[in-house]
């Protein structure tokens, strides 16, 4: 059942990734970031009171750093989103578990410890090596910084996913941390406005505005399925079923945006989820306790 969490998160994630997509058509990335987080602070308050769950926490400190590298990868996902094909944004986003490998292995040959990671840092390559093809078609369409930024999503994606963790193993409630990412998005958002500006509303087509709603909406509903997933599912299954976002992304991508994509892009993107998988798996016979990723 947990594992159906999972599938249910990803599904709601790639849907959000086609509100996005709309929206920013009127609406600048801290807008969609801080509008997402009105809506679900909103949307969750109602529902955390409706099951009397209570606000009040012991660990303040850990939702602070929590919302600062969720922000962060929040707010580079919908840039990305806003400027490349929904299937690219969403794939690289979820490269944070390659990141993770990647650090792993960054710090074992940094201390010269022993450990025998060359199959995982051949999982590390193979991630990367998709990377490169699925960024290779943004150079050609001018949207390398947009795919850099896409990138950066998945790296701060994998720092905050170790947060969410300890905060399941503090006895925190998937809801209140939920809910309190939901305030640190909105207050990212509200920060970034401050130098950006707003959008007059009279310059902001209404179709744009009405995914806004949406927006908060299905952020919340995958982030509450994707902890519950995490905090109480197998690892292994539940962090593989986790690219099932990218197929969702991808059908959206082809079906109502027309995005075209050459077959080196396809095969990029195959390569970051077969070496997700992979590393998900090697991570975990190696060190039984590494968590597992959330976005």
């Amino acid at each position: 059942m947990q594992a159906l969490w999972m599938v249910l998160g990803a599904f709601f994630f790639a849907t959000m990734g086609v509100a996005v997509k709309y929206a920013s058509a009127s609406f600048n990335t801290f807008e969609l970031v801080f509008y997402r987080g009105l809506i679900s602070i909103a949307f969750l308050g109602l529902v955390l009171r409706s099951r009397g769950v209570q606000l009040r926490t012991a660990v303040p400190f850990m939702h602070v750093w929590r919302s600062i590298v969720g922000a962060a990868s929040l707010t580079a996902w919908f840039y990305a989103i806003a400027f490349l094909p929904l299937a690219t944004a969403m794939t690289l986003n979820y490269m944070s578990g390659i990141w993770v490998s990647a650090f792993i292995v960054g710090g074992a040959l940094l201390y010269g410890r022993n450990e025998r990671h060359g199959p995982l840092l051949g999982t590390v390559l193979l991630g990367f090596a998709g990377v490169v093809l699925t960024l290779r078609p943004t150079i050609d369409q001018n949207q390398l910084f947009a795919g850099l930024i896409g990138l950066l999503s998945g790296m701060s994606a994998s720092l905050a996913y170790l947060q969410v963790t300890a905060l399941a193993r503090a006895g925190e409630p998937e809801g209140r941390t939920v809910f309190y990412f939901a305030v640190g998005t909105a207050v990212t958002g509200l920060l970034g406005i401050l130098w950006t500006g707003f959008t007059p509303w009279e310059q902001i087509r209404w179709q744009a505005a009405a995914w806004l709603l949406p927006i908060g909406i299905l952020a919340s509903l995958g982030q509450w399925c994707m902890t519950r997933a995490y905090s109480r599912g197998q690892t292994l299954v539940v962090a593989s079923l986790q690219y099932s976002g990218i197929a969702f992304a991808s059908f959206y991508s082809l079906l109502l945006f027309g995005d075209q994509m050459p077959l080196s892009a396809w095969l990029g993107i195959a390569l970051i989820v077969a070496s997700g998988v992979a590393a998900t798996f090697l991570r975990q016979r190696a060190i039984p306790n590494t968590p597992a990723e959330e976005h």
